[in-house]
């Protein structure tokens, strides 16, 4: 009987230290980034150059700002990766975010059919491209679902002082990749991030149209959960994580990132 009550005791002891070995072996930690970021491919990139730097498995969730930012608040995901400024500000004015870095930038663009009906190549200004839209009653493509991107449309059609309730304006709901998709089957103009934009444009029957006003610049930062809202977030982890990218290996592989010899984002950390 002893003999068998040690040998229970040996097993249990053996598969609680395997247990807590397979814990320590398997950090990890939840990063919600948005669509273009993966859409792009460039999170892929990342993921695999810090792998090898770093045991710590890096789960990526691939939503809209609006969900990730909201993710983040629910203390679903360690950090976020996102690009919309002022709801990154309330994100972090409201206690659910910490440590905000910039990490990188590029612009959105807007783009369209070929025949470009409303005549926006050659206006100088986004928001004179969105009028000629409007004016001429074209079919856009919005988003429509609370994104970086879409919050960043909202506003210029605010500043433009008229809504999109034009009869041509249409919500996909559904992320960059979809809508530009949806976009060139029905030949309508969109407002797209010049990352997603790079990696998908062989797929599409669109052409750019319109880019280069400042108002299109698109930066991005990485925000940390704050541990003093949810405990379980794996606050050092994720900070590690940031530290490289915005270390000159991280930036670099951003910089590095390229489609067909073009660059997708410009790595812009400190």
């Amino acid at each position: 009987m002893k003999f068998l009550q040690l040998l229970l005791v040996r097993t249990v002891v053996a598969a609680t230290l395997s247990l807590v070995s397979v814990i320590v072996l398997a950090d990890s930690i939840r990063l919600a980034v948005t669509t273009s970021t993966y859409n792009s491919g460039l999170s892929d990139r990342l993921l695999s150059h810090y792998a090898m730097v770093s045991n710590t498995q890096v789960h990526v969730i691939s939503v809209g700002t609006g969900k990730a930012l909201k993710m983040g608040e629910n203390g679903d995901v360690d950090l976020v990766m996102t690009h919309a400024p002022s709801a990154e500000a309330h994100f972090i004015d409201q206690g659910f975010g910490i440590e905000a870095q910039r990490v990188m930038h590029n612009n959105f663009v807007l783009v369209g059919p070929k025949d470009d009906k409303a005549k926006v190549n050659g206006a100088l200004t986004v928001t004179k491209g969105l009028s000629l839209i409007k004016a001429s009653n074209q079919l856009f493509i919005s988003r429509g679902d609370d994104s970086g991107t879409h919050k960043r449309e909202l506003q210029l059609w605010q500043h433009l002082g008229a809504l999109p309730d034009f009869d041509g304006y249409l919500e996909s709901g559904r992320g960059m990749g979809h809508s530009l998709q949806m976009a060139s089957e029905m030949g309508a103009y969109a407002m797209t991030d010049r990352g997603t934009w790079l990696a998908l444009k062989d797929k599409l029957d669109l052409t750019l149209i319109l880019e280069g006003d400042p108002r299109l610049l698109n930066p991005y930062q990485v925000i940390l959960v704050n541990p003093k809202r949810h405990s379980h977030a794996n606050i050092n982890s994720a900070r590690e994580f940031v530290q490289w990218l915005v270390s000159s290996a991280g930036q670099e592989t951003i910089g590095n990132f390229r489609i067909n010899g073009e660059i997708l984002f410009v790595p812009s950390a400190k």
